[in-house]
């Protein structure tokens, strides 16, 4: 059965008698699957790479703008319905990683403050919500995202994982390592928290959020690579090729797990 938060409300029945009524709400978040690790990473090469092609498209400011409106719908959507619906949430996540990326470049282009500072910043804002998080619930596992402030604490934590992850692939690529080298790097170490539970060395949640936050620089080094052109280190492809190849895998993945609910817990 799902993980189920209660609520229990008095319901008076005729001739006097009440009893308690238990209202439910089912886990908000996916199983985490192969599915879910194959279409994070996705998510965050398709967020990338559409970002800067609607800045292209659009320039900067329409784009930015529009990818909070459809940050905003995602998320008003997101927490409309009392289960989860693997084409809502997957995407508020893409929604997450365009808009994500696109405040991290706000920062770097627009506001001029480098790599450098702007990941440790945004490591701090992530390790904040954490703290927040956990003095709130005493956890931050995913398996009971079933409250509404449970579910603000984990998109809050969301959002910042991918506005570090963004920031900390940018700062690899710039420093010399390139995309394709930012993506071997990000690719052993997403390994690290992996190997680390497996050894036992390392508790499922804090392997689990450290493996969320590099999926963010993995995926975005990745489509950055096949996207940009060779002079810049890449394949050549173009944004919206890249974008639009990894937007219809998303698309296939979702719409398969919509169909056998693979990553919806049953028992």
């Amino acid at each position: 059965m799902p993980l189920m938060s209660t609520e229990h409300v008095l319901d008076r029945r005729p001739g006097g008698h009440a009893r308690d009524r238990v209202r439910t709400t089912a886990n908000k978040v996916p199983e985490v699957t192969a599915y879910f690790w194959i279409i994070k990473v996705l998510t965050t090469g398709m967020g990338e790479t559409a970002s800067d092609w609607l800045a292209h498209l659009l320039g900067p400011v329409p784009a930015v703008g529009l990818g909070g409106l459809g940050l905003v719908a995602a998320l008003v959507l997101q927490f409309a319905v009392r289960r989860y619906v693997a084409w809502i949430y997957w995407t508020a996540i893409v929604m997450v990683s365009v808009f994500g990326t696109m405040a991290a470049d706000i920062l770097h282009v627009g506001l001029g403050i480098p790599y450098t500072l702007s990941t440790p910043l945004f490591m701090i804002a992530l390790a904040a919500v954490f703290a927040l998080w956990y003095a709130a619930e005493r956890t931050l596992s995913i398996h009971a995202i079933n409250t509404r402030r449970r579910e603000v604490f984990y998109w809050a934590a969301v959002l910042a994982t991918f506005a570090l992850g963004t920031a900390a692939g940018d700062l690899t690529a710039t420093v010399g390592l390139g995309y394709l080298g930012s993506a071997v790097l990000f690719g052993a170490a997403i390994c690290v928290p992996a190997l680390a539970h497996r050894a036992g060395v390392l508790g499922a949640v804090p392997a689990f959020w450290t493996a969320y936050v590099i999926t963010r620089p993995l995926g975005a080094s990745i489509a950055d690579w096949m996207a940009l052109a060779p002079h810049r280190g890449g394949l050549g492809l173009g944004l919206g090729p890249v974008t639009l190849s990894w937007t219809v895998a998303i698309l296939a993945l979702v719409g398969h797990l919509a169909v056998t609910r693979r990553d919806v817990r049953t028992a």
